[in-house]
């Protein structure tokens, strides 16, 4: 434990140290300008001094005076128009006069009504006034001109009142620098010396009596400009300087006088440059070693790696991709802010903030190289690096953008609707400031935007309906079909929920039939293999007595062995028709002769045909009729159909047979009429274990039927049933083999 806690001291101790040197680094490469001189006055930040006092004097001295600037003030015949314009926004001369009566009238009349005339006539006095004013102004030029100047005049003042906020600041420099500046163009001179000649500014301004001195033109310097600035930014537009000159040149001396007072801001600055200068020295270079102590130490002991522990890369590998790199990124900036930021901190010696800064700055770039580690790992063990991409938000988003338009005309629709909607609120917003959106927005709103709102209603209730349907199909119930109006998606949508409708009650009907073919399945199926194994049984008990007789004995044997004849019967069928239904038998197709087949399979039953009390007659063509058939499966379906003739054909009947051609087909039909009452429901008799003697007193297995149309189906055929009243038909039919 221990061991334990002096590795996560040293790590931490560690990344301290990394973090002030990297910290200390990027500070170092961000203030380099300011330090790396090791005269202040020749800094940048000196620099941008002198340019602040030049600003002031521009606009304290060299600019004109506020009588000069109303004396100077003009007005256009464009800003007259301009005025008046703005003024004619809300109509022209005559729709004002009636605006102004229809704003004092209801007033004037409520007042008499009150029998206060004294209050009618103020109102009156105030109407006929505006009234008057509105006239002047579409009609009198001099009457806007005067209000013109007027209002320049206020923006004058105003800007005087606000320019003197700086004229303390403006003390300052005066009392850091001197200044001898001369207009090359004009010649005024702009100075705090107690001189107007020039030959006399060497006297104030020298080595002896400044510290920094900085003529124009020099050297390193040309003519000092002037450009027409404002200090009170507001006033830009509403204040002119009309007697600056921006390309007016300037030259003479401007310096850093020795007797300025210790406690100037100016002067301050300079004596602490030394201080600061040797503070970022050996701060920046105590950060370079520390960063490079900390580079070295973190290899040698692979603490760079070793900072994220791997029981949380399966729990950072969950994080999105996108998120994550978003996470590093806010990281990374906030270390090199928080460095940067930290560098007057470092240079003021406060503890208390460099502890709480250098706090920060560890923990954030402790988060990043955490991140950068998992980052790294989850990049080189992802055996697909476009998959990394999948989980992501952007490819989310991405998704929900394709999903909407899976189905190009909903997506395009939704589209058009959000852009009309946002459309109209644009054009709404854009309303407060101008009226002519508004006038666009209540012609659209009212042409596009209550017709798309009914449009939206009708489809919303048409798919709440959907809805409703869908659940209670969902639930089992069955509601009135939907009404389809139109094409729409919509209609589509609910014409498909119909026909669910239909095949979800089509399949729960198939479903009960299954349900009940099943438990007669089962009930037949027991009863057809109970009934021959219970007598073989039986007999086999009998069997066992030794006394019984030579006579008896033989019977009995002879009973065992007919029911194990009518047991193999029966399960040999019913593997067949297992065969069969799951299409897992082969068929060995050849060209075969159907007449000739037919008259094999009677030919078998000749026997059985002329002990039955059932006349047949058959007809087929004198030549052969081929099909491409598997020649043992069909004579299995003559067999089963001609051995229901004659088990099922009513006594002293007659059952015929026929064979003919037609449309490139061949077509066998077995008619007979049955001794049993037949359901008129012809599926019934394709079931399993289905017989025409529903009490099952015949020898068949009831498989029969089914086992022929299994056949018959895997050749491609189709084999049809008909009854009408006690007529049973049965037709084959097979496509016809050319010959």
């Amino acid at each position: 434990m221990d061991t334990k806690w002096k590795n996560r001291i040293g790590i931490i101790a560690w990344l301290v140290l990394f973090a002030y040197g990297l910290s200390g680094v990027l500070t170092a490469l961000v203030n380099d300008n300011n330090y790396v001189e090791n005269d202040y006055f020749k800094t940048s930040q000196f620099q941008n001094t002198i340019g602040n006092l030049t600003e002031y004097i521009q606009a304290f001295e060299v600019s004109p005076s506020k009588e000069e600037m109303k004396k100077a003030i003009t007005v256009s015949k464009d800003e007259i128009a301009e005025h008046r314009l703005n003024y004619g926004e809300y109509g022209d001369l005559g729709d004002q006069v009636l605006s102004i009566e229809q704003e004092f009238q209801p007033r004037i009349e409520n007042a008499q009504a009150n029998k206060d005339q004294k209050m009618a006539d103020v109102y009156i006095k105030e109407r006929d006034k505006k009234i008057e004013e509105v006239t002047t102004i579409f009609e009198n030029d001099e009457f806007i001109e005067e209000k013109i100047k007027i209002e320049k005049e206020n923006n004058i003042d105003n800007y005087f009142n606000e320019l003197d906020q700086y004229r303390d600041d403006y003390e300052i420099y005066r009392q850091a620098f001197v200044y001898y500046l001369k207009n090359t163009a004009t010649g005024e001179v702009y100075t705090n010396l107690p001189i107007t000649n020039s030959k006399l500014v060497d006297q104030y301004i020298n080595d002896k009596t400044m510290d920094f001195i900085q003529s124009y033109p020099s050297k390193n310097n040309g003519y000092l400009k002037m450009k027409e600035n404002h200090l009170v930014w507001r006033y830009e537009d509403g204040v002119h300087f009309s007697t600056v000159n921006s390309n007016d040149q300037y030259e003479g001396k401007i310096g850093v006088s020795k007797d300025a007072p210790n406690t100037n801001m100016i002067m301050l600055d300079y004596d602490s440059y030394d201080q600061e200068r040797i503070v970022y020295w050996i701060y920046t270079v105590g950060a370079v070693l520390a960063l490079l102590a900390s580079i070295i130490v973190g290899k040698k002991k692979g603490l760079f790696t070793s900072i994220a522990s791997s029981k949380w890369q399966e729990k950072y590998n969950r994080i999105p991709f996108d998120l994550a790199i978003v996470l590093l990124g806010i990281s990374i900036i906030a270390s090199i802010v928080i460095s940067v930021e930290s560098s007057h901190i470092y240079m003021n010696f406060h503890v208390d903030d460099i502890l709480i800064y250098l706090f920060w700055i560890t923990v954030f770039i402790g988060l990043s190289m955490v991140q950068v580690n998992y980052m790294y790992k989850r990049l080189t063990s992802h055996p697909n690096q476009k998959g990394i991409w999948k989980n992501t938000y952007i490819a989310r988003v991405l998704n929900i953008f394709r999903d909407a338009f899976l189905n190009r005309k909903v997506g395009t629709q939704i589209f058009l609707i959000l852009t009309v909607v946002f459309s109209l609120g644009l054009l709404l917003g854009l309303g407060g400031v101008d009226e002519g959106f508004l006038i666009i927005f209540m012609f659209a709103f009212f042409i596009i935007g209550v017709p798309l709102f009914f449009i939206i209603i009708r489809r919303t209730g048409s798919f709440n309906k959907i809805l409703i349907n869908a659940k209670a199909l969902a639930n089992g119930n069955f509601e009135p079909d939907l009404e389809i109006k139109g094409k729409s998606v919509i209609a589509k949508l609910a014409e498909d929920i119909n026909k669910m409708k239909y095949g979800v009650e089509t399949s729960q009907t198939a479903q009960a039939k299954s349900e009940r073919l099943k438990t007669e399945l089962i009930t037949n199926v027991s009863h057809d293999l109970r009934t021959p194994l219970t007598s073989i049984i039986t007999y086999t008990e009998l069997l066992k007595n030794p006394e019984i007789a030579e006579e008896e004995r033989s019977t009995y044997i002879e009973i065992i062995d007919r029911k194990s004849q009518r047991l193999k019967v029966l399960i040999e069928d019913l593997f067949e028709a297992s065969k069969m239904a799951s299409g897992s038998i082969e068929l060995a197709k050849q060209k075969v002769d159907i007449v000739q087949l037919l008259q094999q399979a009677l030919a078998e039953y000749n026997e059985t045909i002329q002990a039955s009390q059932v006349q047949f007659r058959v007809s087929n063509p004198e030549h052969p009729l081929y099909a491409f058939v598997d020649g043992q499966k069909m004579w299995r379906v003559f067999e089963n159909l001609i051995g229901n003739m004659i088990n099922y054909s009513l006594e002293n009947t007659r059952a015929f047979i026929s064979v003919k051609e037609e449309n490139d087909q061949v077509i066998i039909t077995f008619k007979n009429i049955s001794k049993y009452e037949l359901s008129e429901n012809t599926d019934e008799l394709f079931e399993r274990f289905k017989r025409g003697d529903e009490s099952r007193h015949t020898d068949g297995s009831g498989l029969g039927l089914a086992i022929a149309k299994s056949i018959v189906d895997l050749h491609g055929g189709a084999l049809d049933l008909e009854v009408d009243g006690d007529l049973f038909k049965v037709t084959v039919i097979l496509e016809r083999l050319d010959k």
